[in-house]
């Protein structure tokens, strides 16, 4: 932050307190955080001059990643800082900083070059909590993404998500799903969970549901030959209700919006060691919002 500029953001928030404006006024109207409206509020005019002084002479230690990162939010604004920080973890392994130090200091460049972000609504989780091994969720998404050469290619997930840990698999495709792969899929779910839960919780899928009669569901052939093989309890949801499958569309949302947008394609092999190379990184090494916990098993 230049002095100058630092002196007409501490005059500004000054003068708009002294006539009324509430912090969060003040929060919109300039586009700044409200914990840096309190630090302000709370600095005298030398506090304040020797705070400018400090910042100038001080390196923020994500600087020397400066140029890639303001180059990421020029062309993609919508970024949001875990997906910074993924992308310079998945390149540079170990980082000398955390993710919160990251979050501060893009704030602070897109103030600087004025890149603003559209806000996202949160993806829907509202499910009662169930007992370990109990549920397992599953459902699908699709994504366009660019390729090496510009063009675009569109491609299909499934993930699953265990009810209890929130530990979570997905795989990915160039093509629609058939029956055939989402049998193979869940065998690969299975053996990356180590074991199989007593219920899983589906979408209204055609290739697994041919209709529902009178409360009867009527599977296609070749899922009821699996499922009777495997014996695992089935929940179909009804259509339009996400209170019974909220916390797999969260991970639909999360992956599609955290893994694959803005990623480049290059083959769907590669594009699948990434993706779980990328879940045991966020999705499952990460402490989770609403459990509190890691999702990922710990190993002894």
């Amino acid at each position: 932050m230049k002095k100058e500029e630092g002196w007409h953001m501490y005059s500004e928030i000054k003068l708009l307190k002294e006539i009324g404006l509430k912090k969060s006024q003040i929060a919109r109207k300039l586009n700044i955080s409200r914990p840096t409206i309190n630090k302000y509020l709370k600095m005298s005019p030398d506090e304040f001059d020797g705070f400018i002084k400090e910042m100038k002479v001080r390196k923020k230690k994500p600087e020397p990643y400066s140029n890639e990162i303001l180059s990421w939010l020029k062309e993609f604004p919508d970024l949001s800082a875990a997906q910074v920080f993924d992308w310079l973890e998945e390149k540079y392994k170990m980082l000398p900083f955390s993710e919160e130090t990251l979050r501060r200091y893009i704030r602070f460049l897109r103030q600087k070059h004025n890149i603003l972000k559209i806000p996202k609504t949160r993806d829907y989780e509202g499910v009662e909590e169930l007992p370990m091994g109990k549920q397992m969720q599953v459902d699908f998404g699709e994504i366009k993404v660019k390729k090496e050469d510009g063009k675009y290619i569109r491609l299909y997930v499934m993930c699953f998500v265990l009810g209890y840990s929130r530990y979570k698999y997905c795989e990915w495709q160039s093509r629609p799903f058939t029956t055939s792969d989402i049998i193979r899929i869940h065998e690969n779910a299975f053996e990356y969970y180590g074991g199989m839960p007593e219920e899983i919780v589906y979408d209204q899928d055609h290739v697994i549901l041919v209709s529902e009669n009178h409360g009867d569901l009527i599977y296609t052939r070749e899922f009821a030959g699996y499922h009777q093989r495997r014996k695992f309890k089935i929940y179909m949801c009804r259509k339009a209700d996400p209170e019974s499958k909220g916390k797999v569309e969260n991970v639909v949302g999360f992956v599609k919006n955290n893994f694959a947008r803005h990623r480049t394609f290059y083959n769907i092999d590669r594009w699948n060691e990434d993706c779980i190379s990328w879940l045991e990184r966020r999705g499952n090494g990460k402490v989770h919002g609403t459990t509190r916990k890691v999702p990922a098993p710990s190993i002894p």
